[in-house]
């Protein structure tokens, strides 16, 4: 990822301390408070064994992920990792499938703490409260990574402390009884359990998307990965171990509030109260961890052109991704507002989807190591050539275990899977509204596309708003700047006449292909066509003299914007007229690309090439037009 050299970037803050508590917060944030008793019910006394089986597995999952940080310190974490393993693609597939369970579960999480916090039945104020802490914590993160690490590592502190304030009158309560008989279950409900107790240990990609604003990240963060989770592997089986000492498995299982039950069990009936309220405080900790982090994602994917570009925005006083905040903000409002009380199915669907995404993290060390073997690795896992591929095949198992125990696993697989595959034909339009170099190659698959649409491309209105512009085009020379499959091209044929010419270029071989076809077909035997993969920086060098210039479709993708300008000036003679056709606001809400949203700029730049130009926005049914007209004129450098 590149950043202009006068734009602002990151700033490295965080410390290995800091790393290493805000991680533990955010792993272990929410799952540690409910999953115990989860495992209790399908395994019983034996669910200590899934928690140890689970613990190591993920210990070593975090050298993995220790690895990789190692490589990229990058804010883009397991995004960066994939994209250097597999390709922009399936990067983008995993980066949108993360984005996509991470605003989820913001705004599960929050609502589900309100929920444990406030159970009565009103439903306007439980909104009202989740809002605030949304708007408070995306706040924090807009003001900078100062002020949001204090905030982290206070609510790291409160998570440990109610989790030690738990375990150790557990233990000097220790009840052997509660661990007789200790198999209650066969011996499958133990895999069964690491499927549910598997989500207390998300949230390693968290802590990769701090890399960049961590100080010596390529060593620090590796560091605080695998350190957090050993600690957070030991606090889980102390916390089991003293849980089902202090209350029957029996009754630890079926119970809705755990902590509150602990809290009872070791503190009397004021632990009840002072529990609830440490709980609601280490689950919005949790949230607050993932609501700092998650926009660093959205920024490294915008980077790459692979989201919405403005939103890599780095504020020039707080140096955070502060258009990534706000856009995390509104997702997380909609989410809460309009999907309360649906969380717990979207999370228990969102659970199979990211052990996936982990396992193509996890196999990316393999590949990487292959394709990067000279590549500087500050932290290197154990067994990083066969232990990768072991941990993905555990993490697959455990997800075919839940697919084959539970009836309802394949409809909620396909459920998450449909999430994930609505992100396909937004990478396909996200690369063609943003990389010139995909251009080409959607314009030649999508050629016979274009010309069974193209009169919704472009409408009657706007065609003839085009050829308002030149008074006369009859026995003039033309440049169609941008011929595609030639829309215009027959109309620009029959005005300039036999005596005539028209200079059709387009990049696609195939849409050129196909417009030669339909002018030779009419007889237009004045038209000649180039293709010219270049176009996007050159007028072709076989280009003549010409009158008038028509565009569609291809200002905004221009890389030399004022080359090109130039040579078209130069290839006109004094009152020679120009017309530029652009789509913006496409469906109406994705942002345009840059020069398109910079009207004074583009006027600044013609000018500045010896052409006066007006523009103008013509509105259609799913995008708006941006029309830019004028003329070559002595004086229009004059006003530069």
């Amino acid at each position: 990822m590149e950043r202009e050299e006068n734009q602002p970037k990151l700033k490295k803050v965080l410390s290995y301390k800091a790393m290493l508590i805000i991680t533990i917060n955010s792993v272990m944030g929410t799952g540690i408070f409910f999953l115990p008793a989860v495992g209790a019910f399908y395994s019983g006394p034996a669910s200590i064994i899934s928690w140890i089986i689970l613990s190591f597995i993920c210990v070593y999952i975090s050298m993995c992920f220790a690895e990789l940080t190692s490589m990229f310190p990058e804010a883009g974490g397991i995004y960066e990792f994939c994209k250097q393993a597999y390709g922009h693609f399936w990067s983008f597939i995993i980066g949108w499938t993360t984005m996509i369970a991470g605003n989820i579960t913001i705004a599960m999480l929050i609502v589900g703490a309100i929920q444990y916090l406030l159970p009565a039945d009103v439903p306007l104020i439980k909104i009202a409260i989740s809002l605030f802490f949304v708007f408070l914590f995306n706040y924090i993160a807009y003001k900078g990574m100062k002020t949001s690490s204090v905030m982290l590592i206070a609510f790291g502190i409160i998570t440990l402390g109610t989790l030690f304030a738990l375990i150790i009158p557990g233990f000097f309560k220790f009840n052997p009884d509660n661990f007789s008989p200790f198999f209650v279950f066969p011996l499958s409900s133990i895999f069964i359990t690491i499927f549910f107790i598997a989500e207390t240990f998300f949230g390693w990609e968290t802590s990769t998307f701090l890399a960049a604003e961590t100080i010596d990240g390529e060593k620090v963060v590796p560091k605080a990965l695998v350190h957090s989770t050993i600690i957070i592997a030991i606090v889980c089986i102390l916390f089991v171990v003293s849980s089902l000492s202090a209350i029957n498995w029996e009754i630890f299982g079926l119970s809705s509030a755990p902590l509150n039950d602990l809290g009872i069990a070791n503190y009397g009936a004021i632990g009840s109260s002072l529990f609830t309220i440490l709980v609601y405080l280490s689950i919005i900790g949790s949230v607050a961890g993932w609501i700092v982090s998650s926009p660093r994602l959205v920024l490294a994917m915008a980077e790459d052109k692979l989201f919405l570009k403005q939103l890599s925005a780095i504020h020039p006083k707080y140096f955070t991704p502060y258009k990534a905040i706000i856009f995390q903000t509104i997702v997380t409002t909609i989410l809460v507002i309009v999907g309360a009380g649906s969380y717990r199915t979207l999370l228990e669907l969102l659970v199979p989807v990211v052990l996936l995404l982990y396992s193509a993290v996890i196999f990316s060390v393999v590949v990487l190591r292959k394709k990067m073997p000279e590549k500087k690795r500050h932290y290197t896992a154990p067994f990083g050539n066969i232990g990768p591929i072991i941990a993905v095949l555990f993490l697959l198992a455990v997800l075919s275990v839940w697919v084959f125990t539970k009836p309802d696993a394949p409809q909620l697989l396909k459920l998450g899977f449909s999430f994930v595959l609505f992100g396909i034909p937004l990478f396909i339009l996200l690369k063609t509204y943003y990389d010139p170099a995909f251009i080409t190659v959607s314009n030649n698959f999508f050629a016979y596309i274009t010309l069974l649409f193209e009169n919704v491309l472009i409408n009657k209105k706007v065609r003839n708003i085009v050829f308002s512009h030149f008074d006369n085009l009859t026995n003039k020379s033309i440049l169609e700047f941008g011929c595609s499959v030639g829309t215009l091209t027959a109309t620009i044929a029959e005005r300039v006449g036999r005596g005539g010419r028209v200079h059709a270029i387009d990049l696609s071989k195939k849409a050129v292909e196909i417009a030669q076809k339909r002018a030779q077909k009419k007889g237009h035997h004045h038209v000649y066509f180039i293709h010219d993969e270049h176009s996007m920086n050159q007028v072709h060098p076989d280009i003549p003299k010409i009158d008038g210039v028509i565009s569609v479709g291809i200002f905004g993708y221009l890389q030399n914007i004022k080359k090109v300008l130039t040579e078209m000036t130069r290839l006109l003679p004094e009152d020679g007229k120009i017309v530029f056709v652009d789509y913006v606001d496409l469906f109406k809400i994705i942002p345009n690309v840059g020069i398109l949203a910079e009207q004074e700029k583009i006027i600044k730049m013609f000018r500045e090439v010896g052409l006066s130009v007006t523009i103008r926005k013509e509105k259609g049914l799913f995008w708006n037009y941006l029309i830019i007209y004028g003329i070559k004129s002595k004086e229009a450098k004059i006003f530069v």
